[in-house]
């Protein structure tokens, strides 16, 4: 199937169904939120008698790209279904994904679970944000984007190329940002909001870098026990701010950030600059983009296994 044809299936599940519900990831990012709002105020605009519903925890540090929806589990019945930024089933925030009608996919992560009819997977995109403003030009005049889900779709661009600074960054990337930048928002408040932190996670970046182990290889690592986040008072503030500050030190080459989980086991969020360190996050239960992956430590032992593999798989490129 073309993409023109997959584009077009997408559409004509979207006109096909009067209740549609979007999902994104757990734990989410502007991308997950940009993408899945922007796409539900386009399809607001384009269809108003249809109910469009966004899903999901709400998280305050987030009210800025929107609010998501509280909705009763009979909503499900007859209903489309879009799954948003989101690789893999057991991330979708909302275990009631599978209950609709029928189940749509549209992601920019590798497709490593492949779930949804159609599913629309572009890895080589900067974001899901960016495939939703590529659906919406595609099925133009069918769709219609407003001067929010505009924003809302640059917010998430934004976020996912580090201020267009990943090699994700295409020049297409650049084209669907200035193109959105066309419609009546300001580009440099969502600028602004995304590059600004709180008084807690300021102190947590300063810890991060005081802290910040730096091996020879170029690898480096910390670890943000729940006994080291305490005294930050982060409430329900993501760490997510903090980490792509380690690749903003010339000598980092690749880093990984174990932060603990409620069950006691550590998220792994690793980045790259060079060498790809998916296959690395798949060994450990996780995976994701080349240079941009996560994955989970069950113990100090699965730790210290993680850091030795980033370590050796920098000295053996660097041989």
């Amino acid at each position: 199937m073309t993409l023109k044809e997959t584009q077009t299936e997408i559409l004509n599940a979207i006109k096909q169904h009067q209740t549609i519900i979007i999902h994104r990831h757990q734990r989410p990012d502007p991308d997950a939120i940009g993408s899945q709002m922007g796409l539900a105020e386009i399809l607001k605009a384009s269809f108003p008698s249809k109910k469009i519903y966004s899903v999901g925890k709400q998280y305050p540090g987030f009210d800025w790209l929107g609010k998501t929806d509280t909705i009763d589990d009979d909503a499900y019945k007859d209903a489309l279904v879009l799954v948003l930024d989101t690789a893999n089933q057991p991330r979708i925030d909302d275990d009631r994904y599978s209950k609709g009608n029928q189940l749509i996919k549209i992601d920019h992560h590798p497709n490593d679970d492949q779930f949804g009819d159609p599913m629309w997977v572009s890895p080589e995109a900067s974001s899901t944000s960016e495939l939703v403003f590529d659906l919406y030009t595609a099925m133009k005049p069918e769709l219609t984007c407003t001067a929010e889900a505009a924003r809302l779709l640059y917010a998430g661009i934004v976020g996912d190329t580090g201020r267009f600074m990943y090699p994700s960054t295409s020049t297409h990337t650049m084209k669907v940002a200035g193109e959105l930048m066309q419609f009546d928002f300001s580009a440099s408040d969502v600028n602004q909001k995304e590059d600004e932190i709180s008084i807690p996670l300021a102190r947590l970046s300063a810890y991060v870098y005081e802290n910040l182990t730096i091996l020879p290889s170029g690898a480096a690592y910390i670890k943000l026990s729940d006994e080291v986040l305490e005294p930050f008072k982060l409430g329900d503030e993501s760490t997510s701010s903090v980490v792509p500050l380690p690749g903003r030190i010339k000598e980092v080459k690749s880093w990984a950030i174990f932060v603990e989980s409620k069950d006691h086991t550590f998220r792994i969020r690793l980045r790259s600059k060079g060498p790809a360190i998916n296959e690395l996050a798949k060994r450990h239960g996780g995976g994701g983009h080349a240079l941009a992956s996560g994955a989970v430590a069950h113990d100090d032992d699965e730790i210290k296994q993680v850091i030795k593999e980033l370590d050796a798989l920098l000295s053996k490129q660097g041989e």
